[in-house]
């Protein structure tokens, strides 16, 4: 017998006329005890957004994925397509500063507005920035797995602003330290080790003129 996932989600939410029982709710690690119908999340295409900086332009070498920042946001702040905006691209700027320059390529994203200012961030970082198509969060799976996790820590409306960067930054190391099927069951932590220690060899190689 085959079974799809579609169908578990009916049966389990039709037994609680579209919302999970108190005691299965608790169990979830999103935590998400109602399910929202797919015609009420479709959202148009944000206007910020051009075709130039779609996921379909993007290198094929972005696809491997092997780089895994911590992410950075604004909730329940001023709106994000305004001065919130403004504090998401600092901060994100903040970190990506913090990488080896050689890892600071490219950032694939959704279309939320809190990127609106994507293309300042562009020239403040010489970062390239891309985005998924709508209603395609499959087409960055990583990430969006990422995010279920941090959800773990930041229930869905949460003020970032009330935590201190060592407690953001625990929560990085936490999830950085956590194997990725991805990866090969390597932490990010670890698959970034090895992408370093292969670049410095390939440096110390080249500057001794091999």
């Amino acid at each position: 017998m085959r079974i799809s996932h579609e169908a578990i989600y009916q049966a389990l939410y039709v037994q609680g006329r579209g919302a999970l029982r108190r005691e299965l709710s608790a169990c979830l690690r999103t935590g998400r005890a109602l399910r929202v119908p797919r015609a009420r999340v479709r959202q148009r295409g944000k206007s910020f957004i051009t075709p130039e900086v779609m996921i379909s332009q993007r290198p094929a070498e972005a696809a491997d994925r092997a780089v895994h920042v911590p992410g950075a946001g604004v909730k329940n702040g001023p709106a994000l397509a305004g001065r919130g905006a403004k504090a998401f691209r600092d901060a994100i700027a903040k970190k990506i500063r913090m990488l080896p320059s050689q890892l600071r390529r490219s950032l694939t994203w959704d279309q939320g507005a809190e990127l609106a200012q994507h293309a300042q961030l562009r020239i403040d970082t010489g970062l390239e920035v891309y985005f998924c198509d709508p209603q395609s969060p499959w087409q960055r799976g990583t990430n969006e797995n990422t995010n279920g996790l941090l959800r773990q820590y930041f229930p869905k409306g949460t003020d970032i602003s009330r935590y201190s960067v060592r407690q953001l930054d625990a929560v990085a190391i936490t999830l950085n330290s956590r194997p990725r099927k991805t990866l090969g069951w390597r932490t990010p932590a670890e698959a970034l080790n090895q992408i370093m220690r292969r670049k410095s060899a390939s440096r110390s190689a080249s500057s001794a003129g091999f």
